[in-house]
């Protein structure tokens, strides 16, 4: 019996301590994106379509420099070969543009709590999409989130008004983003399975880098950019946009690779629950008791998904 356990010893034991790096590491990036909204701000009096045009612009640039320095053109070149993969990161390009586009308008405008709502009902909006367009059948506790979610958006709509669309649109644009990267994965292309992190992130910039320069110039010829008519501290925060969009995503990348899936779907509600409470505490946005109401909704429905995500990985775990 001692000779047949143990092999098992050395398996195991570097299992905990790759999953508390990967828990760090993921726990670390969740923290950063938390903090988009202390960042963004500081981009005045550059607007959010400049700061978006920067931040495609300097994230190609550094991921080109990351490329060269790893040597690791050739799995983006070998994208090229496929005309089917290029058109669905091409989309997940202008999706996640949206996206990006979107947050830094809401952390300019003072709507930093709705655009934290857009990442409570990220998954909820996912598992929906994941329904209508891929035609996947859900568990009982699922449909009862997407449900609870429905009514947190019609409670939250009647508070304000209106539709939260900033929430929504973030949602809808991740959550189509990840349905495009989940459809990279399988096309087949030589390089697209497995796509890293940094191959992906540089074919999405390099994709948009051209029609950034184009808004660019067009910006600067109508005397509306701000990187060189400001203090030079302006133009550096700019350029910094690179980095604070490619960190954060590698340690991402770094620490999924380690952890469980349930894992990292627990951590990602560290980023919204920072935004909400910078947007209550340090920006001061109105948060009245029916507002209140809809986010009670919003979590309701995160526990439920929550608790199938666990009960699922505790039965892949058992039938393994």
């Amino acid at each position: 019996m001692s000779q047949q356990q143990a092999p098992a010893v050395p398996q195991q034991l570097p299992q905990a301590p790759s999953q508390g790096r990967g828990t760090l590491l993921g726990l670390s990036a969740y923290l950063l994106w938390g903090l988009f909204p202390l960042y963004f701000p500081l981009l005045a009096p550059a607007g959010s379509v400049e700061v978006l045009v920067h931040r495609v612009l300097w994230t190609a640039v550094l991921c080109a420099l990351l490329l060269s320095v790893l040597r690791r053109w050739r799995p983006l070149l070998a994208l090229a070969r496929s005309g089917r993969t290029v058109a669905l990161l091409a989309l997940a390009a202008v999706v996640i543009a949206v996206n990006w586009g979107v947050y830094i308008y809401a952390t300019q405008t003072a709507h930093v709590v709705e655009a934290s709502l857009g990442y409570f009902i990220n998954p909820i909006v996912t598992v929906a999409l994941a329904v209508l367009l891929l035609r996947e059948r859900l568990r009982p506790l699922q449909w009862a989130a997407v449900a609870v979610g429905v009514l947190a958006v019609v409670v939250i709509t009647v508070d304000y008004g209106r539709p939260p669309w900033i929430s929504l649109v973030l949602a809808l644009s991740f959550g189509t983003y990840s349905l495009v990267k989940k459809r990279v994965g399988s096309a087949g292309a030589d390089g697209a399975r497995g796509l890293s992190a940094l191959t992906s992130l540089s074919a999405e910039t390099l994709l948009l880098a051209p029609v950034a320069l184009v808004a660019l110039a067009v910006l600067e010829a109508r005397g509306s950019g701000t990187f060189t008519v400001d203090a030079p501290w302006h133009a550096l925060l700019l350029a910094s946009t690179g980095l604070v969009t490619a960190v954060p995503l590698l340690l991402f990348a770094a620490g999924a690779a380690r952890v469980p899936l349930t894992t990292t779907g627990l951590l990602q509600y560290v980023t919204p629950v920072m935004q909400l409470v910078l947007g209550v505490a340090v920006f001061h946005e109105a948060m009245p008791a029916s507002r209140w109401a809809g986010f009670a909704l919003v979590w309701v429905a995160l526990v439920l998904l929550t608790a199938d995500l666990l009960g699922a990985g505790r039965r892949r775990t058992r039938t393994g």
